[in-house]
């Protein structure tokens, strides 16, 4: 027995080191992980505000409400509706998020009274004028990037896992983003976006965080700055309700001119 010991104290770490994770699955497993716990919230309703400000410091402010449902196997669907200012009240969003495949997104211009398909070409556009592109606005699924851990730090008082990743998805408008992912909530802190010409084009915070139904945490604020031009648009979260017993039939396109 003495000599089984001895040997396997030798071949340890022979074999800890054969099938150590790479930096690659090692962040793919980080995300994975990240996505089970955000998993079984069902559907979710919240009030959004956006605040949009320029170079110059002036601003403008939208109101809006959100619904979300999870879609298992594929990409989450939401709805957008706008009810502040009243030039845009009842513009609609609604998006139809898939893994594999480009999303299907479309939008409602009730002074055209007529639904808009955005193009799979057209993801990297601005969303209604914001810093958010629709490529952001959409579910963040684990296949739509590939993955590599890149060091462990702290980050505004919290210990996260840096991750690079890739999206897979031609049109995109980053050819890489920086992911700073909370260790005890496995959530997001931030997210840097790098454009076509790998230059740093935006940041991303999250933050405010609360945690819903003893699981889901949920931030309060996301604020979203642009290097490149010195605008910002700030996301202010409210109002949370989940598990509102919503179905498919509440994110059909029919759904964009009932939307009030």
């Amino acid at each position: 027995m003495k000599k089984i010991s001895i040997l396997a104290i030798l071949l340890t770490p022979l074999l800890n080191h054969a099938y150590a994770e790479t930096p690659e699955e090692k962040g793919l497993s980080i995300v994975v992980e990240a996505d089970i716990r955000d998993t079984g919230w069902t559907d979710q309703i919240a009030d959004m505000s956006m605040l949009l400000k320029n170079k110059q410091g002036d601003s403008s402010k939208r109101v809006m409400r959100i619904t979300t449902l999870e879609v298992p196997g594929d990409g989450d669907k939401s709805l957008i509706t706008f009810d502040n200012p009243k030039d845009i009240k009842g513009t609609a969003f609604l998006s139809h998020t898939h893994s594999l495949t480009p999303d299907d997104q479309w939008l409602y211009l009730p002074a055209l009274k007529r639904v808009k398909r955005i193009s799979s070409s057209n993801k990297s556009g601005p969303f209604v004028g914001s810093e958010y592109a629709y490529e952001d606005i959409s579910s963040q699924e684990v296949e739509k990037y590939k993955y590599k851990w890149l060091r462990d730090e702290t980050l505004n008082g919290r210990g996260s896992f840096v991750i690079e990743r890739f999206p897979q998805y031609e049109h995109s408008g980053y050819t890489r983003q920086i992911l700073w992912l909370d260790k005890e909530m496995y959530q997001p802190l931030q997210l840097e976006f790098f454009d076509r010409k790998n230059s740093q084009l935006k940041t991303l915070q999250f933050l405010d965080y609360k945690q819903y139904l003893d699981q889901y945490w949920r931030p309060g604020v996301m604020q979203m700055t642009n290097h490149q031009n010195g605008k910002s648009t700030r996301l202010t979260w409210s109002d949370y309700k989940f598990k509102n017993d919503f179905s498919d039939r509440d994110f059909d396109k029919n759904t964009l001119k009932r939307a009030r």
